[in-house]
């Protein structure tokens, strides 16, 4: 886990190239505390932030060169079945290193675009053929890992973070359209989109092979079409699906044990993090100690306590409770929203990074996490409703888009999203894997996590597991008013039913009665803040503050949203 950065033009000359190259990697040390270093020539300059996890020696230290001389590699990730694949390349090369980074290096050589489907992982790359002047990058299926870049006919400059792309000299301004979506729908942009015009995104499982005769005019591919592996997927009987599906998690958990340092987990109180508990119990080696990790906010009515404890009351782990306390807010949301870059998720993940944060003082720097059920399962209420809301719990509008003023709110363009399936709820899925919910959790985490030289790993995200649970039939997932149904008959021969059959509860903290009480100075003065941009109509923002404070609280996204873009200008 790592930062990445690059420039590839033969109009910049090389001084240039150093000098902005060593104010991104500057830009983004944090993402990796343990070495920094750089690589050029005369038309390419890659750059690499570590954080150790595999292969703690120098050797592997990125950018790495292949033992041919021909290519050199920056990759930000893990590749958990690297030592599986190795084995296949033994024969064909010497292996200097005990890295999955020279593992990814040689598989490319080896197998060209196709090694991507050999890889279960979580990745960005970037790979310079020094023979033939081109540039190969690629992201993992899901977009896990982050791939940003600026490209016109004179250069491409991609980064692991956008700040890395503002310190290179690119310019910072407002993607209009995007923004004016934020506010009127809630979404946070396409996945080739991001807050920033000209800023853009690797979409996740695509990749691009550059020259220097189409830096401006390149088109990513798809490689990984999860809507035809999902298709070729069998629809399983239950006995069949929970003994395939079971295998599957086992070696999906025991996979991202791979690491050789400290291994953490977060943990809540609900089915996913208390499924992950109890196969973390069953699979980690007897030569691996873990801690736990949870938060809380003091206020009974939000905190998973009493949940998290009896689910650990029978385990060996040292349970870490970090407190978030509404004084601390303030700060956090300046600090985050500086690591952010773009919009981010309210309260909750102000507390998630505070996780991070212990984790890192206590030495720990691996953390497993429970992310992917509910979209591979159909967890959410809205999946079965008929809401069309995209927000857990809600019964109002979270935006409020009558606060902008006409021109700009007629620069919002409701994105359409694909339906490749003849299932409404998967089409749903589909939405949230690849559209709204995984992409925008996956970049906070990323963020966060990385903030505080922290890797996440997510071991319900591996592509086996999400395919195989996607492709069931509707009723699979949604089954006599219980969501994600076939996962609660596995959880039962894994935790007691207290916790396999208890409904979804979304992870929240008190910010909606924080933001009308103890916090309502703070909040007051950033909504003033908000209400003085040039595409703001004060007077409705005044309005429905007071409207807020006098107890329509039903939800607070859109009074989050006013002042996370307030801290973004």
């Amino acid at each position: 886990m790592c930062g990445i950065a690059g420039i590839f033009s033969s109009a910049l000359a090389l001084e240039d190239r150093k000098l902005k190259l060593g104010k991104m990697l500057q830009a983004q040390e944090h993402r990796g505390p343990d070495a920094t270093q750089e690589w050029h020539d005369s038309q390419c300059s890659l750059g690499h932030n570590r954080l150790s996890i595999i292969d703690l020696s120098t050797n592997a230290n990125q950018p790495m060169p292949s033992s041919c001389g021909r290519y050199v590699i920056v990759f930000n990730g893990e590749i958990y079945n690297y030592l599986e694949i190795k084995k296949e390349l033994l024969p064909h090369f010497q292996f200097q290193t005990q890295s999955d980074t020279e593992v990814l290096l040689n598989a490319y050589i080896y197998w060209g675009t196709d090694f991507l489907h050999q890889l279960n992982g979580m990745f960005s790359l970037a790979i310079w053929d020094k023979q033939e002047k081109t540039l190969f990058i690629a992201r993992d299926r899901f977009g896990v890992k982050p791939f940003y870049y600026y490209a016109d006919a004179q250069q491409f400059t991609f980064a692991s973070e956008i700040k890395a792309l503002w310190a290179s000299g690119i310019k910072k301004i407002r993607n209009q359209k995007v923004w004016a979506n934020y506010l009127s729908f809630g979404t946070y942009g396409m996945p080739n989109e991001t807050f920033w015009d000209t800023i853009h995104q690797l979409p996740a499982g695509h990749f691009a092979v550059l020259s220097q005769e189409n830096l401006a005019t390149f088109e990513p591919q798809l490689w990984y079409d999860f809507v035809a592996r999902v298709q070729d997927t069998p629809v399983l009987e239950v006995a069949e699906l929970k003994k395939q599906y079971t295998a599957l998690l086992n070696d999906a958990i025991q996979l991202r044990f791979r690491a050789d340092v400290p291994l953490g987990m977060n943990v809540s109180g609900g089915l996913d993090s208390s499924t992950l508990i109890a196969l973390i119990h069953q699979n980690l080696p007897i030569t691996k100690n873990i801690e736990a990790f949870t938060f809380y906010c003091n206020d009974i009515n939000y905190d998973e306590l009493p949940w998290v404890d009896l689910l650990l009351q029978d385990k060996p782990y040292l349970l870490n409770k970090v407190v978030l306390k509404a004084d601390e807010v303030p700060d956090l949301i300046t600090a985050l929203s500086q690591n952010q870059d773009e919009p981010f998720g309210g309260f909750p993940t102000l507390a998630y990074s505070l996780l991070f944060d212990a984790a890192q003082k206590k030495g720990i720097k691996v953390l497993l996490d429970g992310q992917g059920m509910d979209e591979a399962w159909a967890g959410y209420d809205y999946y079965h409703n008929q809401s069309n809301q995209v927000i857990q719990g809600v019964t109002t509008s979270p935006v409020r888009p009558e606060v902008m003023v006409n021109d700009f709110a007629n620069l919002a363009e409701k994105e359409v999203y694909p339906q490749p399936f003849a299932s409404s709820m998967q089409n749903m899925q589909y939405r949230d894997l690849f559209y709204t919910k995984i992409p925008r959790a996956l970049r906070f985490n990323d963020r966060i996590s990385m903030l505080h030289g922290t890797e996440l790993r997510e071991p319900f995200l591996d592509y086996r597991l999400v395919e195989l649970a996607f492709a069931q039939k509707d009723s699979i997932k949604y089954n006599q008013g219980n969501t994600k149904w076939l996962l609660r008959q596995i959880s039962q021969e894994l935790l007691s039913n207290q916790v396999a059959l208890a409904p979804k509860r979304p992870l929240q903290t008190p910010q909606r009665e924080w933001m009308a009480n103890e916090l309502n100075e703070y909040v007051s003065e950033k909504i003033q803040e908000f209400g003085q941009l040039d595409f703001v109509d004060s007077k409705k923002v005044q309005q429905i503050w007071q409207d807020y404070r006098n107890g329509n609280q039903d939800n607070s996204f859109y009074i989050w949203q006013w002042i996370n873009l307030v801290e973004l200008v």
